[in-house]
């Protein structure tokens, strides 16, 4: 009996060892991938640098591979201007979902919002593409002065509405994680319902909510289908939310299959993909050090 014990505690302690290095396998090999990617899309995309001057990536707005002219200037823009709108859209409409889904609505209704949102987050992008192609494309062309539709303002919606899951539901996981006792202190002292949410538990959820607009700021700089369809794809630095433009991802999509591999078109595009990885990294970063405060707070 004690030796077939002893070769069960001995098995057991050989199973959780074999668990050990796999998990450990799996890790590294996920650093690997990620390690690689983002040596192999930094080393060709510097490439670039042999040819075109950082002045001119950056600096310039003027993109005419065929003439030898590789300003990135107008797609980074474009970027940080459709993020910025789509935020802009999306993170109070996310916020206030959040609220009402966390603070106000009945109990009973909670999980079928649950559900609302899941679905919306499990929709294809090319389908919000296609929606705002064929519904916001030419609803704003009626009020568009240059009666085009395409621009800014139809991406900015669109990633408004593809980002609302992410802000949404972070938002409401920050409230419903605020101590209860902040809550009934606050309507102890004779606060109401709105004065509560908007002096107690917004400031105290602050950290997770800001968690999910970076989150979704990182999801609408890397969308990619959806902007497409609806932004124009003419690079052109973009000066009202009327006008056609690109951005980073829509140029890569457009250009990548018709250049040459170790061209310094080629290559160009494969910086615009690293200033992109650099980009969701500084964003990542960003969650992490307001994660990070936030377990400090506790």
């Amino acid at each position: 009996m004690n030796i077939e014990r002893r070769f069960i505690v001995v098995l057991r302690k050989k199973q959780e060892l074999l668990i050990q290095y796999i998990f450990f396998l799996t890790a590294m090999v996920v650093c690997f991938t990620i390690a690689a990617i983002v040596v192999f899309v930094g080393k060709q995309g510097l490439k670039t640098f042999l040819a075109v001057s950082p002045l001119e990536f950056f600096g310039s707005t003027k993109w005419a591979p065929d003439q030898n002219q590789f300003g990135a200037l107008t797609f980074i823009s474009s970027s940080f201007f459709v993020t910025l709108l789509a935020l802009l859209l999306g993170g109070p409409l996310g916020i206030a979902g959040a609220m009402f889904s966390a603070k106000i609505v009945p109990s009973w209704l909670t999980g079928y919002l649950r559900t609302v949102v899941d679905l919306l987050a499990g929709i294809p992008s090319v389908v919000y593409g296609w929606v705002g192609l064929t519904i916001i494309v030419p609803a704003i062309r009626q009020i568009s002065p240059n009666q085009n539709g395409f621009g800014l303002l139809a991406a900015g919606i669109i990633l408004a509405i593809m980002i609302l899951p992410t802000v949404l539901s972070l938002a409401e996981d920050a409230l419903r994680s605020v101590p209860r006792s902040l809550e009934e202190a606050s309507y102890a002292l004779g606060a109401t319902r709105w004065q509560t949410i908007w002096h107690v538990l917004l400031p105290a959820a602050a950290p997770g909510i800001i968690t999910g607009l970076v989150l979704g700021m990182a999801r609408a700089i890397g969308e990619t289908m959806a902007v497409q369809m609806v932004i124009g794809n003419t690079p052109l630095f973009p000066r009202s939310l009327f006008q056609p433009t690109a951005t980073l991802t829509s140029e890569i999509v457009m250009e990548m299959g018709n250049t040459a591999f170790n061209s310094t078109w080629n290559n160009a595009l494969f910086l615009m993909a690293f200033v992109l990885l650099l980009i969701a990294l500084g964003l990542i970063l960003l969650v992490r050090k307001f994660t990070a405060s936030k377990e400090e707070g506790h």
